[in-house]
This record gives C-alpha cells, structure tokens and sequence, in this order.
C-alpha cells in the first residue's frame, strides 16, 4: 500500500471502539431528502439500541426506510437530526475522513451482490480490509485471512478468484472479509437474496454462531422465515420503528 496513504490513516485520530457499551444507540434520527418533486421524510424520529450480543433482523416493505436506517448506522448517509453512536463513536460528528477509517475498524459489511474484488483471490479479498485500515502487522495478514475462511467453511476455495466459486461461497468470503479488522458490529443488507434456500439457511446459522460469540449482527431481509431466526425483529414503516419484538413475542408497537 502506498506510504502516504498508511501516513494519512495514521493521521485521522479515532476513539477505539468500546465493547461494553451498547453497539448501536439512535435518538431522534430523521433523514430528509431534497428532490425535484420536493422534501421525501425518510426516516422519522427513530430511537433505537441494540445491545452488543444481539442479533436483530430488520425488516419491512419497500420504501419504509430499511436501508436508509442502515445508512445512518454505518455512515454511509448522515441524519438530518438525532445521533447515531455505534461502539462508543458519535457516528453523526465524524468528518469524511474520519468516518471512512472508522467504517474499516467498527462494521464489518455484508451486500446482497456480494462486491468481491473480481482480480483478486479470495484471501486478498479478505486481506484487503486489513490493508486499507493497517491494523494488523502485514505479515500476519495472510494467516488471519486463512483463519476467517475457515471460520466461514471456505479456506479450501483461498486461492480462487471469485468467478470461480459458487454464490454461496462467495458470500461466506464476503461476510469473512467483514470480519477482517474484527469490527463489534456487522451489517447484512439482504445477505442472502440471491442464495439458494439451503445456503441461505447456512448463512442465518453462521450468523447466528457470530453473534452468540459476541458479535453484534444487523440483518435487512425480506424473508420472514430467516428473520425468525433472528433474536429480535425490527420493524421499519413509513420511516419509523412499527414494532420491536423478540423473535416469537408479539409486538405492541
């Protein structure tokens, strides 16, 4: 990696991520979008905590603020109003600089088209988040990266590339590489819309083992029989929280 660049990451002075506090903390989160049709209110004073542990499914129908909601938790978007704290980090007062290096330490990132690096094999896919964050020593990089491939089921597929491997392989390298910089939160966004039903059932289990190990797990889905699997159900309507429930507990709002 080019050595202003590692200079430049050493720069942007950030808290560690604290473990103990709660993973996500939102108060009075709104989001307004300017269109040419006018102001479209996306998210609407949303309060919310997930603990560190948990593992939460969010779902609702489209439109309803879902992925928006995820944008704030992530940084990807910034609120119009409220706070977003993730780890102990005041997510909505980082600079752009700053939010993309603690993007890197603090969540990991799972996408629905999986976004593998095409030219490189699985293990540099996997490196890569280490890469670009420096915080593991470079010649410990492709081990751990061996390590989170067998974590996931995939250490045999490390020298492949991912055209070679199948869909479901290749969301197990993408969710191992989120877990490069061992980041306390992770994010799916529709984590499993193009697997199969078998091995979009092996995903929700490895998931699940993640979070039982302490990892903190936010999944968009549409699928209600994964959701299920989820310790608790997010709700998402008309830009608000409709319901927020442990998995088999009927909600009441």
């Amino acid at each position: 990696m080019n050595g202003k660049w590692l200079a430049w990451l050493g720069a942007v002075d950030l808290p560690e991520p604290r473990r103990d506090l709660a993973a996500v903390a939102l108060s009075g989160v709104g989001k307004v979008y300017v269109t040419g049709a006018g102001e479209f209110e996306a998210l609407r004073g949303i309060d919310l905590t997930v603990e560190a542990g948990e593992f939460v499914a969010v779902v609702g129908k489209s439109g309803s603020g879902k992925s928006t909601l995820i944008n704030m938790i992530t940084g990807i978007d910034r609120p119009t109003a409220g706070s977003v704290w993730v780890a102990g980090t005041p997510v909505h007062g980082l600079t752009e600089n700053q939010i993309a290096v603690w993007r890197g330490r603090t969540v990991g990132v799972v996408f629905q088209f999986f976004q593998l690096l095409p030219t490189l094999t699985a293990l540099e896919n996997v490196m890569l988040p280490m890469d670009f964050c420096a915080v593991h020593d470079p010649a410990e990089r492709p081990e751990r990266a061996l390590r989170l491939l067998e974590l996931v089921g995939v250490a045999d597929q490390a020298d492949k590339l991912p055209a070679n491997l199948s869909g479901g392989q290749q969301q197990r390298v993408a969710i191992a590489r989120s877990l490069a910089n061992d980041p306390p939160l992770l994010v799916a966004d529709e984590p499993t819309g193009n697997l199969d039903n078998r091995t979009a059932s092996a995903v929700i289990d490895l998931f699940a083992e993640l979070a039982a190990g302490g990892k903190t797990i936010l999944m968009v889905t549409h699928d209600d029989d994964l959701a299920s699997r989820a310790s608790r159900i997010l709700t998402v309507a008309e830009g608000r929280i409709a319901c927020s429930a442990a998995t088999g507990e009927v909600c009441d709002g």
